[in-house]
């Protein structure tokens, strides 16, 4: 029996923590959440709208209680990155035996890798492109690359949607220019391969070619981008010498230092 950690459980997050948590393997789930449930989450979600200024949290937890009423479920309403709640994460982290980030932002999954490689811990990571145009899915396990190592690699060549969301409640209300959201297929599709990566990780028959880091799932065809549509691509990353993630980093305060680093062009292959 296996003890899952996630942060995050927004739309992504949520579909995620809905596939992997019904697995009878899993008996205890972590869940790390500060935000609230917004009118403009509605239309990607699974809660009704009569749940909007609900803790997103409270909420994904009574929803897998109800479909697993054995399931041992604990919640903490809080930002990974505040140090004021490091103290508790960082327990949280120390029992599970897997991690799933669910996160939408490079600082929140640098910050989290960090604590995966402090308590050895193997992770999952899906990441939807801008437009739901396809995604991708990683791999970490402690001693391979890192999340720093993979950027790197990657060269931050196709950005991740970090927008925010538009908000849907307030349709005649003026926004600045915000990049295409991606839909709840497109979410859903690259959120179920995560799953699949991450129960695969919960033993060795499951991972039977699931052997590269990083899995690039191309949703539809796009010119210049993606040839076609469903044409998964394999990237089998390897550790960098010169990662400031993972090589040279002693303390999570060396975070910032790698993050602006990697994003500076600093660390290539």
């Amino acid at each position: 029996m296996a003890c899952v950690v996630q942060v995050g459980t927004g739309s992504g997050g949520m579909a995620v923590l809905d596939l992997v948590g019904r697995d009878a393997r899993i008996n205890s789930v972590l869940l790390i959440e500060p935000d609230i449930y917004k009118p403009h989450n509605v239309v990607r979600h699974y809660f009704a709208p009569d749940r909007c200024g609900q803790s997103k949290v409270d909420l994904a937890a009574n929803w897998l209680q109800e479909r697993r009423p054995d399931l041992l479920i604990e919640t903490i309403k809080a930002d990974l990155c505040d140090p004021s709640n490091a103290e508790i994460i960082d327990y949280m982290i120390m029992r599970a035996d897997i991690g799933i980030c669910a996160v939408d932002n490079d600082k929140a999954k640098m910050h989290w890798d960090w604590l995966m490689r402090k308590h050895g811990k193997p992770w999952t990571l899906g990441e939807v492109l801008a437009g739901g145009i396809g995604g991708f899915v990683h791999m970490f396990v402690p001693g391979g690359p890192c999340y720093g190592c993979v950027m790197s690699h990657l060269q931050r060549n196709v950005k991740t949607n970090d927008s925010p969301a538009p908000d849907y409640s307030a349709p005649n209300h003026s926004l600045p220019e915000v990049s295409i959201p991606a839909s709840m297929a497109s979410i859903h599709a690259i959120a179920s391969i995560h799953a699949l990566a991450t129960l695969a990780l919960l033993g060795d028959e499951d991972a039977r070619g699931w052997d590269a880091t990083t899995h690039l799932i191309p949703l539809r065809g796009v010119p210049g981008i993606f040839e076609r549509a469903l044409a998964s691509i394999r990237l089998p990353f390897s550790k960098l010498a010169g990662c400031l993630q993972c090589t040279t980093q002693t303390s999570e305060g060396d975070l910032e230092a790698a993050f602006a680093a990697i994003n500076a062009g600093a660390i290539h292959r």
